[in-house]
C-alpha cells in the first residue's frame, strides 16, 4: 500500500514538474515593455491588474485587454479603453510608444482603441515588420499615414476608424500585397481615391465612409475578391464604380453619383446589401434587384428613380429593409413589399404609388418632375400609310385652329396693354418658388442637411410674399425694427404658424432679373447649419415697369439679442459665463466656420467674424449671424465702383488669396476676447493683448495669466484646458496667413481643451458655481 502511494506522488509530481517546465514565461524584456507600455497610456483603467509579478501569457483575455504568446515571446497585444476616452495628456509621445512596441519583435496583432492616443502615426511602425492586423480606431491620431506603413508586407488588416486623418488616401497601398481590409472611415480624408486601388487585388473590405474624398472613382473591376464597398458621406461620382459581380455589400449613400444604375447590377447575384440613398440617381428603378438570390437590404431613397411598379413583381423572401422613399415611382406596391411581415420593414413615401396613402404625390407630379429632368423618354409612335391622311386632316384642322386663338389673343393683349398703361406702375411680388434647377433640388449635401435639421425644428426654405412679412413685421414699422446692417436694415418678425424670424431688407443698387439671383438663391438656401443663423426663404419685389427685381428680402431663423460679447460681459441670467460654456461656444463657431468653407460648394470665405455677429440661442448654442454672401458683396460693389472692394484693391486681393486663412484670423481675435473677457475693438488692441499672452505662457506665466485673463476664466477652468487654447489662439494670430492652422487644426485642439477641461470638473472638489478666487487657493489650475 506504501509503495503504491509513493509512486502516486511520484506520478503527480513528475506531471506538475512537466507543466512547469511547459508554462509559457514572457521574456523579462518584453515584460518591462508592457509595464512601460501601461505608463506611457497613463495607466488606464483597463491595465490595473498588470505588474511587475504578473505572467501575461497567462493572464485570462477579456473584451478590453488580451495578450497572446508563443514560445515566450508576445504575439498579440489587443488593448480597448473606454468609448469616448478624452486625448491623453499632453506629455504623452506617440512616438516612445512605438519605439517600446518595437521591442516585441514577434507582435503579429496590435489593438490600440480608444485610448487617447493623438498625433501623427509614426514612421516607426515600419519595424514592426511582423504585424499582420493593426486597429487603431477611436482615437486623436492626426496627419497622414505615413508612407513607411507600405514596409509592412505582411500586413492583411488595417483599421484607423474614427481619427484625425488628413491629407489623401495614399497611392502605395498596393505595395500591401496581402492587404485584405482597410477601413478608414470618419476621418478628415479629402481629394480622389488614387488608381492604385484598383490594384489591390486582395482587398476584401474598403470602407472610407463619412471623409471629404471627391471626384470619379477608379476602375474597381479587377478585385475580383472584393465583397464590402462603403463610400457613405463624401462627395464622390458622378459614375457609379465599376465593380466585379461577387461583391456583397455595396453602399454609396450620400454621394454626387447620378446617370443610371448599370444595368450588369441585376446579375450580381451575390449581392445581399445595396444603399445607393441620397445621391442623385435618374432613371428607371430595376426591379430585378428585389429579386436577387441573397438580396436582404435595398435603399434607393432620396433619388429620381422613375418606372412603373406592378402588384404581382417578385421578391426575394430573404428581404429585410427596403426604401423606395422620395423618388418618381409609379404603380402599386409590390405584394411581396405589403405582406406585414413584422421581420420587414419598408418605405415608399414622397411617390406617386396608387396606395390611397397621403404621404404619395399624384401621377402628375412624377412625370412633369421626370420630364423635368428629361429622364422619360418620348414614347414611340407607330404610323402607317392608313393613319397618314386622318393625321395630316386633324393637323390641317389645328392649324386653322391655332390661327384664330393666335389672332384673339394677339387683340386682347393689346387692349389689356392700353388698360395698364392709364393706370399707375405696381409692383409684382413673387409668391411662389419656382426658380430652382432641379440639379439642386437632387444636390445630396442639400438634402442630407435638410434632414439633420428636421431634428431642429427649422422649415423647409421656401419663398414668401410681401404680404405676409409685412403682416409679420407690422409694415416694417419701427417697433420690430432691429438696425441697418451693412446690406440693408433688420427687422423682427413673426410668422403666422408663431415662428420668429429675422427679415434682411436689401435695396439692390442695380436693377436686375430674378433669373440672374438663381445662382444666389441656390447657395443661400444651402445655408442650413446648427452653428449659423439659417436661412429660411427669400421674397423678390419686381417693378413692372421693366420686370426687374428692385429689392430683395431674405429670411433667417431668429435668435437671441445677445451675441457672445454681451454675454461674456454681463453672464447669462445672473449666472457667470463660465469656461465650459465659452470653450462650447469657440467649438460651435469653428463649426460653423468649417460648414462656410466646405459644406456647400462653392465655399464662403473671407466672412469678416466679429464676436458681435456670434449670437447665442435658449440652449447657449453659439450661431454665426453674418456670413460672406456673394449677393451682398456685389451689390455693395456699386458704392466703391466696380472691381473695387470698400477695404481697398491691396486688401481686397489678399482677403481673396488667404480667405480661409482670414476667417481663422478673425477667430483668433474672438477666442482673444473669450480668454479676456475684454472687448477688443482695434488692431492695436489685439497686438497688446496678443503679445501679453504670448509672455504670460513663456515667461512668469502664472502672474501675468491672472492679469491678464477674465477672473471668471481663471476661477473655472483647467490650466490645461486654457493653455491650449491661448496656444491655439498665438497661432491663429499669425500675421503669416500661411502659419495660421487648418480650421480642422482648430477644431481639434479645442476638442481637446474641452475634454480636459471635462477631466478636471470631475476630478474637482470644488463647485463651478462658486469657484475659489485664485488669490484665495493656492492649487488654483491657472497657476
Amino acid at each position: 500500500m506504501a509503495i503504491r502511494s509513493y509512486y502516486s506522488y511520484l506520478l503527480i509530481f513528475s506531471i506538475f514538474a512537466v507543466l512547469i517546465l511547459y508554462t509559457e514565461q514572457l521574456q523579462t524584456s518584453q515584460t518591462w515593455s508592457l509595464l512601460r507600455i501601461k505608463q506611457l497610456l497613463n495607466y488606464p483603467s483597463v491595465l490595473s491588474g498588470w505588474n511587475k509579478h504578473t505572467n501575461f501569457c497567462e493572464v485570462q483575455p477579456t473584451a478590453s485587454v488580451t495578450v497572446v504568446c508563443y514560445k515566450n515571446s508576445l504575439t498579440q497585444l489587443h488593448i480597448i479603453g473606454k468609448q469616448g476616452s478624452p486625448p491623453l495628456p499632453r506629455n504623452f509621445s506617440i512616438d516612445a510608444l512605438f519605439i517600446t512596441l518595437t521591442r516585441l519583435p514577434d507582435l503579429k496583432v496590435l489593438t490600440l482603441a480608444s485610448l487617447g492616443l493623438w498625433g501623427p502615426l509614426p514612421a516607426t511602425i515600419s519595424r514592426l515588420s511582423s504585424l499582420e492586423i493593426v486597429n487603431m480606431s477611436n482615437n486623436f491620431l492626426s496627419g497622414a499615414i505615413p508612407q513607411a506603413v507600405s514596409n509592412l508586407t505582411n500586413l492583411q488588416t488595417l483599421i484607423l476608424d474614427y481619427n484625425l486623418l488628413t491629407d489623401g488616401v495614399p497611392d502605395w497601398l498596393n505595395a500591401l500585397p496581402v492587404l485584405a481590409v482597410l477601413s478608414l472611415k470618419n476621418n478628415t480624408l479629402n481629394g480622389s481615391l488614387p488608381d492604385s486601388i484598383g490594384k489591390m487585388v486582395s482587398l476584401r473590405t474598403l470602407v472610407l465612409s463619412s471623409n471629404n474624398l471627391t471626384g470619379e472613382l477608379p476602375d474597381l473591376s479587377d478585385l475580383t475578391n472584393l465583397q464590402v464597398l462603403d463610400l457613405e458621406n463624401n462627395s464622390l461620382g458622378p459614375q457609379f464604380p465599376k465593380l466585379g459581380k461577387k461583391v456583397v455589400s455595396v453602399v454609396l449613400r450620400k454621394n454626387r453619383f447620378g446617370g443610371g444604375l448599370p444595368a450588369e447590377l441585376s446579375y450580381f447575384y451575390t449581392l445581399q446589401l445595396l444603399d445607393v440613398s441620397l445621391n442623385r440617381f435618374v432613371g428607371p428603378f430595376m426591379p430585378p434587384l428585389l429579386s436577387l438570390p441573397l438580396i436582404r437590404y435595398i435603399n434607393i431613397a432620396g433619388n429620381r428613380f422613375t418606372g412603373m411598379l406592378f402588384k404581382n413583381m417578385s421578391c426575394n423572401d430573404e428581404l429585410v429593409f427596403v426604401d423606395l422613399s422620395s423618388n418618381l415611382l409609379s404603380g402599386n406596391l409590390p405584394a411581396c413589399l405589403s405582406s406585414g411581415s413584422k421581420e420587414k420593414v419598408v418605405f415608399y413615401w414622397g411617390n406617386c404609388l396608387d396606395t390611397n396613402d397621403p404621404s404619395q404625390h399624384p401621377s402628375s407630379f412624377c412625370q412633369n418632375q421626370a420630364l423635368a429632368v428629361g429622364i422619360l423618354p418620348e414614347t414611340p409612335k407607330k404610323k402607317s400609310v392608313g393613319k397618314a391622311v386622318i393625321q395630316f386632316s386633324v393637323l390641317g384642322v389645328a392649324i386653322v385652329c391655332a390661327l384664330l386663338v393666335g389672332l384673339l389673343i394677339f387683340f386682347t393683349t393689346k387692349m389689356i396693354r392700353k388698360r395698364r398703361m392709364k393706370e399707375p406702375p405696381g409692383k409684382l411680388i413673387e409668391h411662389a418658388s419656382s426658380g430652382y434647377s432641379t440639379k439642386l433640388l437632387a444636390d445630396a449635401r442639400y438634402i442630407s442637411q435638410t434632414m439633420k435639421l428636421g431634428a431642429l425644428g427649422l422649415p423647409s426654405y421656401r419663398s414668401f410674399s410681401l404680404e405676409e412679412l409685412e403682416a409679420a413685421t407690422d409694415n416694417f414699422g419701427t417697433s420690430t425694427f432691429m438696425g441697418e446692417a451693412p446690406h440693408g436694415q433688420m427687422h423682427q418678425g413673426k410668422l403666422n404658424n408663431g415662428m420668429l424670424v429675422t427679415v434682411c431688407s436689401l435695396k439692390l443698387k442695380k436693377k436686375q432679373s430674378s433669373h440672374n439671383f438663381n445662382r444666389h438663391i441656390e447657395l443661400i438656401l444651402k445655408l442650413r447649419h446648427y452653428h449659423l443663423v439659417s436661412a429660411l426663404g427669400h421674397c423678390f419685389e419686381y417693378d413692372l415697369d421693366d420686370s426687374s427685381v428692385n429689392q430683395l428680402f431674405l429670411i433667417f431663423e431668429y435668435v437671441s439679442d445677445e451675441n457672445l460679447r454681451s454675454v461674456i460681459s454681463k453672464g447669462l441670467e445672473g449666472k457667470k459665463f463660465i469656461w465650459t460654456h465659452r470653450i462650447s461656444a469657440a467649438i460651435g463657431i469653428a463649426k460653423g466656420i468649417q460648414f462656410l468653407h466646405g459644406g456647400i460648394i462653392p465655399g464662403l470665405f473671407a466672412n469678416d467674424l466679429k464676436i458681435t455677429n456670434i449670437f447665442l440661442d435658449q440652449n447657449l448654442v453659439a450661431k454665426i449671424s453674418s456670413y460672406n454672401l456673394p449677393i451682398l458683396a456685389e451689390n455693395m460693389k456699386t458704392e466703391v465702383g466696380a472691381g473695387e472692394s470698400s477695404l481697398g484693391s491691396k486688401e481686397s486681393i489678399k482677403r481673396v488669396k488667404h480667405g480661409d486663412k482670414i476667417d481663422i484670423y478673425d477667430f483668433g481675435v474672438i477666442l482673444l476676447e473669450i480668454v479676456c473677457g475684454k472687448p477688443v475693438t482695434s488692431h492695436y488692441e489685439v497686438k497688446t493683448l496678443k503679445n501679453q499672452l504670448q509672455s504670460s505662457i513663456i515667461v512668469d506665466g502664472a502672474a501675468r495669466r491672472r492679469r491678464i485673463i477674465d477672473p471668471v476664466v481663471s476661477r473655472t477652468c483647467s490650466g490645461e484646458s486654457l493653455k491650449t487654447v491661448m496656444e491655439l489662439c498665438m497661432r491663429c494670430l499669425s500675421e503669416d496667413p500661411t502659419e495660421r492652422p487648418s480650421v480642422e487644426d482648430v477644431l481639434w485642439n479645442l476638442q481637446f481643451a474641452a475634454q480636459v477641461q471635462d477631466a478636471w470638473r470631475r476630478d474637482s472638489q470644488s463647485s463651478e458655481d462658486f469657484p475659489p478666487s485664485p488669490s484665495q487657493d493656492p492649487n488654483s489650475p491657472v497657476n
